[in-house]
């Protein structure tokens, strides 16, 4: 019989929006603001002040994870999950209910938690594996293993300040993932990593499961758990859908999306300050709505944007992916474009422009985001919305491409080539043209 060493029992998260945090006040601070409090209590009740609104991030969950388990949860941007590790991880504390874990936890849920800028990733190392629980005499004898698994001996002796987005994960996955911890939280962080590196990262979690650790990982990319889950917890607006085998969750999650593609994708309002897209839309070539989408159409993608203020040197980035998350084209302006975007202060808009779209019939997901280049996301939402591309003939072959068969229709020609030595087929005399011929 499995034993549990993650029990969950209506488990609650609330926030308070709105509500202004104070830290490393001084005497003279305190004293100041406990003078006010009357007056602010009186504005307050007088309507005044707006009232503070309350966010209910997680509610009413519950689960169990038996030992050697590897789960998925799966769920749209402001679902919970990452709320929900970090009450695992013991990060932050929950409003509600009870959470029971047994063994030792490494989690892994932002690049570079626990990293110190001026130290060197020699140092880090050190100073991350006490953090996650590790001995002296444990990371010496693992830190070996750290540095090859990362692939940073080159630059191990140097400030981290200087490392890449990739190269702090590198260093932070691989430092969790030589803990001998009993349960291992990854967060999406892996998404920062090259193939080869999150190929590398997948097969070392595999290896895990099978030795029993048990497995806590989200992910946007449903062929990734697809693979590597037995279990799937699925999160809708802070409520458990579900939770089965992991099939069956993704195929709730396809479910509970839209089947009807727009010509305008929304996004979710962020906060006023704040960099965010507001909407995109599918226009035709002539810059009218683009109702319908099919296979080879030129299409452009007209993305509205908002910056709090001027930036100098950005990046937006358009993203297709499958309905299961597997991503199929990736567009940047940096370095795509050979000249620099500059956000303007407020609303921006920009057009990537697809002269052929070269998707066969079915429904894609479509995102896209705006960052520093080689320095931060400032915004990003890569399932923002449903991209539903329609059937067309367009090898003439009596039936159009469908993605159940393949995925990118591209133009090609067959053509016999002559053996040496022998004789030339004859071909039929619609094909004996001499020039290619499209299929």
């Amino acid at each position: 019989m499995n034993t549990p060493v993650i029990k969950v029992e209506n488990l609650c998260k609330e926030y308070v929006i709105g509500r202004r945090e104070k830290a490393n006040e001084t005497f003279r601070d305190l004293f100041g603001s406990f003078l006010a409090s009357p007056w602010r209590r009186f504005r307050k009740l007088s309507g005044q002040v707006g009232a503070e609104e309350r966010f209910w991030a997680l509610r009413d969950v519950s689960f169990e994870v038996n030992e050697g388990d590897v789960v998925g949860i799966i769920g749209r941007n402001g679902a919970g999950k990452s709320t929900l590790l970090k009450i695992l991880s013991r990060i932050t504390a929950p409003t509600q209910g009870r959470v029971e874990i047994r063994g030792r936890v490494a989690s892994l849920l932002e690049v570079g938690t626990g990293f110190h800028p001026e130290l060197t990733g020699r140092e880090n190392i050190y100073l991350n594996g006490a953090i996650l629980g590790m001995s002296r005499a444990e990371i010496s004898h693992k830190l070996d293993e750290i540095i090859a698994f990362a692939e940073l001996e080159k630059f191990i002796d140097t400030p981290v300040k200087r490392y890449s987005s990739g190269m702090y994960v590198r260093l932070a996955f691989s430092v969790a993932a030589h803990l001998d911890s009993d349960i291992l939280i990854v967060d999406e962080v892996l998404a920062v990593g090259d193939s080869a590196f999150q190929r590398k990262c997948l097969g070392s979690m595999e290896i895990a499961a099978r030795r029993g650790r048990t497995v806590i990982l989200v992910s946007h990319n449903l062929d990734i758990l697809r693979k590597l889950c037995s279990q799937g917890i699925l999160l809708t607006k802070g409520l458990l859908d579900c939770n089965a085998e992991i099939g069956t969750a993704i195929e709730e999650y396809s479910l509970s999306e839209p089947t009807k593609g727009s010509s305008t994708i929304s996004f979710e309002r962020q906060i006023k300050d704040e960099y965010f897209i507001d909407r995109i839309e599918i226009l035709s070539a002539d810059g009218g709505k683009l109702i319908r989408v099919r296979t080879w159409d030129e299409v452009v993608f007209r993305i509205h944007f908002h910056a709090p203020r001027r930036v100098e040197r950005g990046s937006v980035v358009l993203q297709i992916s499958t309905s299961s998350g597997a991503v199929l084209t990736l567009c940047s302006t940096e370095p795509d474009s050979v000249f620099p975007i500059k956000f303007e202060m407020g609303k921006n808009c920009i057009d990537c422009r697809f002269p052929q779209l070269m998707l066969s019939a079915g429904r894609y997901r479509i995102g896209a985001g705006l960052a520093i280049p080689n320095l931060e996301w400032l915004y990003r939402n890569m399932e923002g919305g449903v991209l539903v591309v329609e059937e067309r003939d367009v090898f003439n072959a009596g039936r159009a491409p469908q993605n159940s068969r393949y995925l990118v229709p591209m133009h090609h020609h067959w053509e016999m080539v002559p053996q040496t030595g022998r004789v030339r087929k004859e071909l039929p005399p619609q094909l004996d043209s001499g020039r290619p011929t499209v299929c």
